[in-house]
This record gives structure tokens, C-alpha cells and sequence, in this order.
């Protein structure tokens, strides 16, 4: 029996509108009182967009404020994007944590390997296990993916089932864990399902994503036929690409040596789960170069062109242990993220102008996406029936297209929503009834930086327009008491003219000193405004850009 007043709602916190930075809450109860649920906490990575920074964050500020009413936090997968923010912000949230053995197993590993992490408190469920918190029954149900043991997760609440599917796709033979349960899911839209909230990644593209498999003979085949070394770099958390690759080193007596931190921490969890079973142990870096050329493959991290990744350092020759020769074999078994194609084809150009052989996925079907196309997605929809659907996990675009894709399939209720969207579901329907604060956070070295801070937007304007700094000491009189110290950063090195911008740049100081009267030069904050207002006009005269300008005046 349930009140007037309570209300269930959705609230998506990140991961509607981007790729990535997935965080989720599902409240129940009056308003004010509610008990709330977190699924996932990830983060993304941030693009040259944000200088200095390395990934980003949701803001979580209201649920935060709201932690007594948090119940836990439930991860769907071990992926960054669903879990990488945990560290940084558990201690704030201060909730339980339900995930998988081998998700948990990555979160101590990752713990143990980052000074003063935080130990946070987890309960590992089982795939199709089942968790009660508060008003909500929760039910782990196995989907295939491209990390183990991915969940979608079924939420019962005292007005229905809701059916959070987290990443999926449609895999008979994922090589690695438990393929999507098609019986349990067609036993939940018996059930009848109330409101689904599903992954947009690959709306856009028709038909159904190739198997894990298939993967798996091309791998073999191309291990096979290479006449020297072979180095293969992926994901790290593909376990079953790592196996596969594993497999195919063993067919033709090759060993594989494993160089990347990342990967050694995701070999060792998946060993402890078992899903390396029957798999010898891999080398170290340190024994590459004892092994014939045509009896070693290579395990590489740096697949999206980190450039202190393995990959990276290989392809640069800044490699200790690690080198390639003309006529060796690199398989790139991966998509390259959005955002970092110029870093991965600063690695492609420097293996090829080495001569190289390069296997990508525009030739060869050495990659295949971890989330589903449309027949896929239709064939979810035949399962499940359900009579409310949320696009999720997707940009703009996408959210769009699945909204026009789910109509298309006969939904009435078809809810678009964004980041910081109270969405009310209703035995009757849904929509947005409220916002809540939301945003991103920008980890930078160690401090967390909300976006909205000039902090970035100020690195931006100094990486296209470099700085100008200018101190000046008046004395009482409104008298120079010295020359001006001036430092200029980033400025092209010389004028149209040919002058060196730095003169340049301290005439423009003396004129604009000379052309204030003294008395007006006697009060400081005048002087420094007139200072930053006119050099930034004098160099933009000259070069058409404005700099940033800082002026310190000092009395003495």
C-alpha cells in the first residue's frame, strides 16, 4: 500500500547528454523525505577543452545533502565510466556499495595501487542476485558487454518495475562471462515492466553487433599469419579480448608478454575470478627481447594514445624493454574514443613511418562494440513491453534518435530527459516535475574543481593568447620609484614590423604610465585597471589577439 504522497522518480546526475560520467538516482517517498538510490558513479575524460585536466566528475551536491536518505550504491559494471568516480567521491557519500566480485576486485586493486584512496565498504552480489534496500528490491540480471559480468538491473518499487539496463548487448558467444539472460528478461516483461531506462550508445546503427567470437578467429588468424612480432593493444578491462589474444599466442607457440600497469591489475582480478582458467601465466616486460620475433605477442595498454601508455612510448622508441621492428604486426583491437583521434593517429604515423604493419578495425573485424544496434535494441523492447521508456547513457543526438526509435516501436510514453531531471513515474505515465543541482567537477592534480569556475576557462585564454604581467612601484607623489618589471608568456617573438614584442610591449607600458596624470596614479586599483585595459588594446592593435593581463602596483 502506498501513500498519495510518495512519488517514485528518476534523476539522472550524469550520463544523459555524454558519453560517460554515468551516475543515476531512483528515489522513493514524499517529497523531502524520500529514500534514494545511486547507480554507478563514473567519470569521463576530458578533451583539450579543459587544459590541465585529466578526467571529469559529476557534481553530486544534492544527493550529497541528501546522504542520510541514501541507501547504497549500486554498480552495474566495472567499467571507468560507471566506477572511476568512486574514489574521489564515496567519502562524501558515505553509502555501501553493491557490486560483482570481479567489480569489486578492480576497486581494491585500484585502492591498493593509489595512495590515500579511500577503503570503501563493499557487498559483493552474485549475477541474478538479489539485494533489498529500503522500498527497493533489486535484482542483478546477467547482459553481455565488453567487461565480465555486466548487470541490468531490476528495480521493483511499490509502483512497479523499472528495468535500468546499464551497457548491453545482444552476445550468444561473449567468449567471457554470461551472455545477455534472455529467459529472465522475457520472465520480466511477463512480470510487466513499468518504466525502461536504456543504453543510446549505438541507436544510430542498424542491424546487430558481431560477436565476441568473431573477434576471436580474426585475432587468431592475423597472430598466424604474421611473419615477426605482434603487438596487440585494447581496452584492459576486455578480459575476453585479452583471452582471445591469449588464445591465438598459444595456438602458434607464442608467448605473451603483458606490459601496462592497468592490464596487470585486470589480469590479476580476472585470474581470481576464473575466466583466465586454462591460460598460462604471461611474461614480464623484462623477457621480451630474449623471445624470437615469431614467438612473442605483445599485450599493450595505450590503445586511445595516452601518452605515458605503453603504446605510446613503443611507437616514440622511449621504451626501455619494448621495441618493433619493420615488417612486425600491431593490432589496434578498439574503437578510438571521440576526442582522441589526434593522439592515436600521432601513433599510427609514427609505426607506419617505421614501417610497420598496422591492423586497425576499418580493415579487419579485430573490434566490436560493447553496446547494442537497433535490432538488438528491438528485440530488448519484444522482451520487456514496456509501457515507459528513458533513453539513456548517450549524447544529444542519440537520447533523440532512441526517443524517435521507441515511438516508432509502438511506446506511448516516451520521456526525453537530461541531467538533473526529476522524472515522477506513475502507474499512469511520466515526466519531468523538477531540477535538482548537477554539473561536472574537473579533477585537477589533486584538487576537484567545480566547471563552472574561471579556473579553466582562464588556461584556455592563456593557451590561445598567451599572458602579460607588469609591476609597477609608485611612490607618494604618483612617481615612478624604478622601472616596471614586465614578463610577457606565449606572445608571438616579434612585431609586424620586425620589433621584438617584448619592446614592444614595454613602450606600450611607458606611454600608458606617461599618459596618467600623477594624481590619478596615487590610487592603485585606477592604475592597474588603466594598465590592463590598455596594454591588452595596444598588443590586440598589434597581433589581433588579447592576452591576459595582470598588473601589480605597489605603493612605497
Amino acid at each position: 500500500m502506498t501513500r498519495s504522497s510518495d512519488q517514485l522518480v528518476f534523476v539522472p546526475l550524469g550520463g544523459l547528454g555524454e558519453i560517460g560520467m554515468n551516475a543515476a538516482l531512483y528515489g522513493f517517498g514524499p517529497e523531502g523525505r524520500r529514500k534514494w538510490i545511486l547507480v554507478d558513479c563514473g567519470l569521463s575524460f576530458a578533451g583539450p577543452d579543459a587544459p590541465g585536466v585529466d578526467i571529469i566528475l559529476p557534481d553530486l551536491r544534492y544527493i550529497i545533502e541528501e546522504r542520510a536518505n541514501l541507501l547504497g550504491i549500486v554498480i552495474t559494471h566495472a567499467h571507468e565510466d560507471h566506477i572511476g568516480a568512486l574514489a574521489a567521491l564515496w567519502p562524501q557519500l558515505r553509502a555501501p556499495v553493491y557490486c560483482t566480485k570481479f567489480a569489486a576486485g578492480l576497486l581494491a586493486t585500484r585502492r591498493l595501487s593509489e595512495p590515500g584512496a579511500p577503503k570503501v565498504p563493499m557487498h559483493v552480489v552474485a549475477q541474478g542476485g538479489r539485494i533489498t534496500l529500503g522500498p527497493f528490491d533489486i535484482e542483478f540480471v546477467p547482459v553481455a558487454h565488453s567487461i565480465p559480468e555486466s548487470n541490468a538491473l531490476a528495480i521493483r518499487t511499490p509502483v512497479g518495475l523499472v528495468v535500468h539496463t546499464g551497457d548491453w548487448k545482444i552476445d550468444p558467444t561473449p567468449q567471457v562471462g554470461l551472455p545477455t539472460d534472455e529467459k529472465r528478461l522475457r520472465e520480466l516483461g511477463d512480470e510487466g515492466v513499468l518504466a525502461l531506462i536504456c543504453d543510446s550508445t549505438n541507436v544510430m546503427r542498424d542491424g546487430t553487433s558481431p560477436s565476441e567470437a568473431d573477434v576471436a578467429a580474426k585475432i587468431k588468424e592475423l597472430v598466424h599469419s604474421a611473419p615477426g612480432r605482434v603487438a596487440v593493444t585494447t581496452f584492459a578491462s576486455n578480459v575476453a579480448r585479452l583471452r582471445a589474444v591469449a588464445e591465438a599466442a598459444m595456438a602458434d607457440q607464442r608467448e605473451v608478454v603483458v606490459v601496462g600497469r592497468a592490464m596487470d591489475r585486470v589480469i590479476d582480478v580476472a585470474r581470481e575470478c576464473g575466466y583466465l582458467d586454462g591460460i598460462p601465466a604471461f611474461r614480464s616486460a623484462d623477457t621480451y627481447g630474449y623471445l624470437p620475433r615469431d614467438k612473442v605477442v605483445a599485450l599493450l595498454t595505450g590503445s586511445q594514445g595516452e601518452p605515458r601508455a605503453a603504446l605510446s612510448r613503443i611507437a616514440s622508441d622511449d621504451h626501455p624493454e619494448i621495441t618493433l621492428s619493420p615488417g612486425d604486426r600491431v593490432i589496434f583491437s578498439s574503437r578510438t574514443i571521440p576526442g582522441n583521434e589526434k593522439s592515436v593517429g600521432n601513433i599510427l604515423n609514427a609505426l607506419a613511418r617505421d614501417n610497420i604493419e598496422i591492423i586497425t578495425d576499418r580493415t579487419h573485424l579485430v573490434h566490436v562494440s560493447g553496446h547494442p544496434r537497433r535490432e538488438e535494441m528491438a528485440r530488448l523492447y519484444g522482451w520487456l513491453k514496456p509501457k515507459i521508456v528513458i533513453p539513456a547513457h548517450g549524447e544529444d543526438l542519440h537520447l533523440s534518435e532512441h526517443a524517435t526509435f521507441a515511438r516508432g516501436l509502438g511506446v506511448k510514453i516516451v520521456v526525453r530527459a537530461g541531467n538533473g531531471d526529476v522524472i515522477g513515474i506513475t502507474a499512469d505515465g511520466a515526466g519531468k516535475i523538477d531540477e535538482v543541482p548537477h554539473g561536472r567537477l574537473y579533477q585537477d592534480g589533486m584538487l576537484l574543481v567545480n566547471a563552472l569556475e574561471k579556473t579553466i576557462s582562464e588556461r584556455r585564454k592563456l593557451s590561445f593568447a598567451g599572458m602579460i604581467s607588469v609591476a609597477v612601484a609608485i611612490d607618494s607623489k604618483g612617481g615612478l620609484a624604478g622601472d616596471p618589471e614586465i614578463a610577457v608568456l606565449g606572445l608571438p617573438p616579434r612585431t609586424r614590423d620586425g620589433t621584438d614584442f617584448d619592446e614592444y610591449v614595454a613602450d606600450a607600458v611607458s606611454e600608458l604610465i606617461d599618459g596618467i596624470p600623477k594624481a590619478r596614479r596615487r590610487d592603485p586599483e585606477a592604475l592597474r585597471n588603466a594598465l590592463e585595459r590598455g596594454l591588452r588594446s595596444a598588443v590586440n592593435e598589434e597581433w589581433g589577439k588579447k592576452p591576459l593581463v595582470h598588473a601589480l602596483v605597489i605603493e612605497v
